[in-house]
């Protein structure tokens, strides 16, 4: 698969290493230029590239900055991709870090359905529940009894079932954990945020999750 990783942070970065280890194409891109990820293309063999490029040919997105920067991105970032792009929204809402969002805080959107209104294309939410260290530190093969399961939050059933094959094939399991409107329920602040457990347990966390956003991660 050729998959495109918009932000070459602890997450943008370890989820390249896992990607092109597993044998698929991966270029990477960040705010700052192709120049300054040379080591990580260097380790890893991914092609480093400007963001207006970084989609190009792409079945997969995965965007990975923070929620402060997506506005910023170019319009049309996903242009020349494949048919059926798959966009996935690793984002979490810090507002220490992001500053206030009006539209998640007052008009109760989730993270992921604010980021998606602004990329102008359907986004699924995975990767934003666990470490960044966990992608190469806690990878387990299917069966053991230490691996772990990340839940996975969109609205289109193909494209969510692609993130989850690709979650899977890097050594986790994973939860359908609804619509983009349930993502709350992987939120910061919520049981199955930063939960290193497996299906039952994540499940079990997702549903007695509550709506209410804690004080913690308000603005």
């Amino acid at each position: 698969m050729k998959i495109g990783i918009i932000g070459a942070g602890n997450i943008g970065g370890n989820l390249t290493r896992r990607f092109t280890a597993l044998g698929h194409q991966v270029v990477v891109a960040n705010s700052r230029g192709p120049q300054t990820l040379t080591e990580l293309a260097a380790e890893t063999g991914a092609t480093a590239v400007p963001v207006t490029e970084v989609a190009k040919g792409a079945e997969l997105v995965v965007v990975t900055i923070p929620l402060k920067a997506v506005p910023g991105l170019p319009e049309g970032v996903f242009a020349g991709a494949a048919d059926g792009l798959v966009v996935v929204d690793t984002g979490n809402y810090y507002p220490q870090r992001d500053g206030r969002i009006a539209g998640i805080e007052d008009d109760g959107l989730t993270e992921s359905r604010w980021t998606e209104g602004h990329l102008g294309h359907p986004v699924v939410k995975a990767f934003n529940s666990t470490y960044a260290q966990d992608f190469l530190e806690r990878p387990r093969p299917a069966g053991d009894p230490d691996r772990m399961a990340l839940p996975v939050a969109g609205d289109d059933a193909a494209a969510k079932q692609t993130v989850r094959a690709l979650i899977e094939e890097i050594g986790f399991d994973t939860v359908d954990a609804g619509g983009l409107d349930d993502s709350w329920r992987q939120q910061p602040g919520t049981p199955a945020y930063g939960l290193r457990a497996g299906v039952p347990e994540v499940t079990k966390a997702l549903a007695e999750a509550s709506p209410e956003r804690p004080a913690d991660f308000r603005g």
